[in-house]
């Protein structure tokens, strides 16, 4: 149960790796698209191409030609990253079990590598043109999160699968990565100073230890929210 919290967890991890990544660049003056994107390839490309194969291999001899035909769409799909709107099709009474689907994980790649197709773009345009990022960040969040709410309340599958309604968790690692790169230090001294107010943890520990105290509470935070 809840297995899928992971899924929840990694487009955040995620959003959070690539953003500081981008940021970092943009900061340096030397970001590249062309590189960006041949780094993305390099890295997921080589496992996922051996994955590919080794499936194909192993339904040519295991698969009935029905099931092995919707593996090879599965495998096109994978390859071209919208697994997950192949999948969302699938979805109804006459559906193979998950069992039966061996590239099923890949959806989560392809909502990842969707994301990957604007937000640089976005993100560089915003810096070029000295826009607020932190505000474009909240506020393409803040839209994608309630197409979530919405289309959850309409179609669950439909807001499981497609990328308008996942792009919220990507967006909030960016945010993350902004805050932790350029409010680092802003922020930190305001939970301080919210956290060790004289009505809530007073004025009993010193400077050294609020970091630690601060550093626990934020984890155990985390921690709750991820259980919940």
């Amino acid at each position: 149960r809840s297995g899928y919290t992971g899924v929840d967890v990694f487009f955040v991890i995620s959003g959070f790796l690539i953003s500081s990544i981008v940021f970092k660049s943009l900061v340096r003056d030397d970001f590249s698209f062309r590189e960006f994107y041949s780094h993305r390839i390099k890295r997921i490309f080589p496992a996922m191409l051996l994955v590919l194969a080794s499936c194909y291999a192993i339904g040519w001899f295991v698969l009935l030609p029905g099931e092995f035909m919707q593996l090879g769409k599965h495998l096109v799909a994978g390859i071209g990253f919208f697994q997950n709107f192949v999948l969302w099709k699938e979805v109804g009474y006459f559906d193979s079990a998950a069992e039966l689907k061996p590239l099923l994980h890949l959806w989560s790649l392809s909502v990842e590598e969707q994301f990957y197709l604007l937000y640089p773009l976005i993100v560089w345009v915003a810096w070029r043109s000295g826009l607020n990022i932190l505000t474009i960040l909240v506020v393409l969040g803040l839209v994608s999160f309630g197409m979530n709410i919405e289309g959850v309340r309409r179609d669950a599958t439909m807001a499981f699968f497609l990328p308008h309604t996942r792009f919220w968790e990507l967006l909030a690692g960016g945010l993350i990565a902004y805050i932790y790169l350029f409010k680092h230090q802003e922020t930190r001294q305001k939970l301080k100073r919210l956290v060790f107010h004289r009505l809530v943890l007073g004025n009993w520990y010193s400077d050294k230890d609020r970091d630690g105290i601060l550093s626990n509470i934020l984890s155990s935070i985390g921690f709750v929210m991820m259980v919940c």
